[in-house]
């Protein structure tokens, strides 16, 4: 393992990149025995990003509660659609060819809500970066069919902060009750509070998470 960073230097970050994931995935491993077996058995993990886009929001609302294959099929059928997926290319598009595109009929809803947010000038994506997470959060979820997950993946993902734990992202719980030995009735609460040992890195937590998890998965 890497040498342990220095508090100072911990107290100043708040977004992660290239340049520090690794340091703290390292730093993480060297406060959790469980996430240190992560590191020896799997590697790092990869630092998943995404543009701040409206393409990258339409993806994430896709991705609730179905598999990722399914929402990534949708959103190709969509870019093969419009070629460009923006707030007026989607409103441009009625209920019928919305359904072709595998669209269902309330994440067409939520969809074009947020497009009509943007347009409107209701929100602005590129003001989210300046913006708290509790700011963000309360911006997004005020939209129909945006909720805690949707917000954290985007908070993960795209405006890369450190510090957030999707209690809502199955993968994720799931990989905490098997790398910790938990009882499947663990409870969200007490899932919370074992997330809590991470704190102020739990977003680089969770994607050494969901490493372990598709590692398991990969090898059964």
């Amino acid at each position: 393992m890497k040498k342990e960073m220095t508090s100072n230097a911990l107290d100043e970050i708040e977004t992660f990149n290239v340049e520090n994931f690794q340091e703290l995935c390292d730093h993480l491993a060297n406060n959790d025995p469980d996430l240190h077996l992560i590191l020896k058995n799997h590697g790092y993990p990869p630092m998943w990003t995404r543009k701040n886009t409206f393409e990258t929001l339409v993806h994430i609302i896709l991705e609730q509660q179905v598999s990722l294959a399914s929402a990534l099929a949708t959103l190709n059928k969509l870019k093969e659609k419009l070629k460009e997926i923006t707030p007026e290319n989607i409103l441009k598009l009625n209920d019928e060819e919305m359904r072709e595109c595998y669209v269902s009929r309330q994440k067409n809803i939520y969809i074009k809500g947020l497009a009509n947010a943007l347009i409107s000038g209701d929100m602005s994506l590129e003001n989210f970066p300046e913006l708290s997470n509790d700011e963000v959060r309360k911006s997004l979820v005020a939209l129909k069919g945006i909720g805690n997950w949707t917000v954290d993946v985007y908070l993960m993902f795209t405006l890369q902060r450190t510090d957030i734990f999707p209690i809502g992202d199955l993968a994720a719980v799931n990989a905490v009750k098997r790398l910790k030995q938990l009882e499947s009735k663990t409870t969200k609460e007490e899932i919370l509070e074992i997330s809590e040992q991470w704190k102020p890195f739990r977003s680089v937590a969770s994607m050494m998470l969901w490493h372990y998890y598709l590692s398991s998965a990969k090898a059964k």
